[in-house]
């Protein structure tokens, strides 16, 4: 399955990554491959997650309070966000709808 990120995805994950080296040499590093490793699970199994909404899947992670959430279209799962959970709820969901 072929991944793409958007844009703003890109910068939270940037972001989310330099933070994490601000607070601690090496966090940002482990938080990176974190998402990483469940990217490349999502790549191997994108229906696991429950669909929300009618519109959008969603992963947690387990060490980090983030999620990703992410929508299928065709043969592509398009990253829509590298959330942090405590952020206002599904500030991203016109992303996802903008890929319908």
């Amino acid at each position: 399955m072929k991944i793409v990120f958007l844009d703003q995805s890109n910068r939270e994950f940037s972001d989310a990554v330099q933070y994490y080296d601000s607070q601690e040499p090496g966090l940002g590093q482990w938080f990176e491959v974190e998402i990483e490793r469940a990217i490349h699970w999502l790549s191997t199994n994108p229906e696991v997650c429950a669909l929300r909404r009618g519109i959008y899947r969603r992963m947690n992670l387990r060490v980090f309070p983030y999620y990703i959430p992410y929508v299928i279209r065709e043969a592509t799962l398009w990253v829509v966000a590298i959330a942090l959970s405590q952020r206002r709820p599904e500030y991203w969901i016109r992303r996802a709808k903008t890929l319908d």
